[in-house]
């Protein structure tokens, strides 16, 4: 719990993400050889922080080239005893903001960055974040290391952005947990639809980011979206596991403590909001309209239709498109909704996407058109990765041909 913060810290005085890491472990290795003797702390993230930088203060004096950085620091950290209390809370979640700006950096790929934030923000080892993605544990190790090595070398600023800087940062660090979110939310790959692990940490990072970042309104839009989305874990799954899709969920078992939070934080987009809203914002609208609906036929799929198109102009994307789509099927009819995803299917960025097969089957069997759904969902079956959507897809297929 107190590893990012303790990290973070430490990344203040070192400037490197990867010796940071290693000094905190230092320090949670000092705590299992001395709480058990002396006790634990009263404040032990106090501790473990005051461990972790006299160390660091340590290794920065015993390095010529950081001689100039020592001076700055001040000689006397290292004389300090650990505070009972944190000197300033307030620094502590500055850093804590800059270390997800800094794992977050454009300068890595998508994949690294996803990687070293769920190990650094989220706790995780690499086995876990293998598992995660289905990927070896080698690459993910590769990846870590790497993006270590890349923000050292690019001499990365361990600061917060401001002006258009932080804006185009902070795409990035919304984009990463959002990816994290959906990886659990709809697995890729594998035998499980869902990876819960996976939406908890992305859910967590997002609090904590619209915490620390009170007047962004995306941030607070990403955090809503991911409330309202959390809330319907426990129904998308059925006894065996297989999924369950939004029109035949028991609306019983959303978590209404989630929606609840969801519903304060659109609040808290809407209030700190000073122009159009953006991206996650419109999103987070979106998920608000299922989320005020007690059943599927309740739901107020115009209002829905208007809010895809406004992010269809506001971040344009075929993917984006496909779901307003579906939007405006529930709305208009699957007539209408058909124009829309068969102009999508030139679309090289869709050539290999399961999903637009299968919305497309599903708009045909509405239609009538059995014969061409049936090979519709044949064709998105395999396509996917997933077990379990495999399987869904395939008895959509059976149906047809019924």
């Amino acid at each position: 719990m107190e590893s990012p913060r303790i990290i973070a810290g430490v990344t203040r005085v070192v400037r490197d993400v990867g010796i940071a890491e290693e000094l905190a472990q230092d320090a949670l290795v000092a705590a299992l050889e001395q709480w058990p003797r002396d006790g634990v702390p009263d404040n032990p993230g106090a501790w473990l922080m005051a461990i972790a930088r006299r160390r660091a203060v340590d290794l920065v004096r015993r390095r010529e080239n950081y001689a100039r950085k020592l001076a700055e620091i001040g000689r006397d950290l290292s004389e300090t005893a650990p505070p009972e209390e944190p000197s300033d809370p307030e620094d502590i979640d500055d850093d804590l903001l800059r270390l997800v700006f800094t794992t977050c950096h454009p300068v890595l790929s998508a994949e690294a960055r996803t990687a070293l934030t769920l190990r650094l923000l989220g706790g995780l080892t690499t086995p876990e974040i293998a598992r995660a993605f289905l990927v070896p544990e080698a690459t993910v190790a590769q990846r870590i290391v790497r993006a270590k090595r890349t923000l050292a070398t690019k001499n990365i600023a361990f600061e917060v952005p401001y002006g258009p800087d932080r804006e185009a940062r902070l795409g990035s660090v919304l984009d990463v947990i959002y990816l994290i979110f959906n990886e659990g939310y709809a697995a890729t790959a594998g035998d499980d639809w869902l990876r819960p692990s996976l939406c908890e940490d992305a859910l967590r990072l997002a609090r904590l980011l619209s915490a620390l970042m009170p007047k962004e309104p995306e941030v607070h839009g990403l955090a809503a979206l991911l409330e309202f989305q959390a809330s319907r874990t426990a129904a998308r799954t059925g006894p065996r596991g297989e999924p369950v899709l939004l029109k035949d969920q028991n609306r019983s078992r959303w978590n209404r403590m989630l929606i609840a939070r969801g519903i304060k934080a659109l609040g808290r987009a809407d209030a700190t909001a000073a122009g159009a809203p953006g991206p996650y914002v419109l999103q987070a609208a979106i998920a608000a309209c299922h989320a005020h609906a007690y059943s599927y036929d309740e739901t107020d799929w115009p209002a829905i239709a208007t809010l895809y198109a406004l992010l269809a102009a506001r971040a344009p994307s075929p993917v984006v498109e496909l779901n307003r789509a579906v939007a405006v099927s529930m709305a208009e009819g699957p007539g209408p909704a058909l124009e829309i995803v068969d102009a999508l299917t030139d679309e090289p960025a869709m050539n290999d996407y399961h999903l637009l097969p299968s919305v497309r089957g599903d708009l045909l069997a509405r239609l009538g058109r059995t014969a061409q759904a049936r090979a519709e969902f044949e064709r998105a079956a395999a396509l996917t990765r997933n077990e379990r959507e495999r399987e869904l897809l395939l008895g959509r297929a059976r149906e047809c041909g019924q």
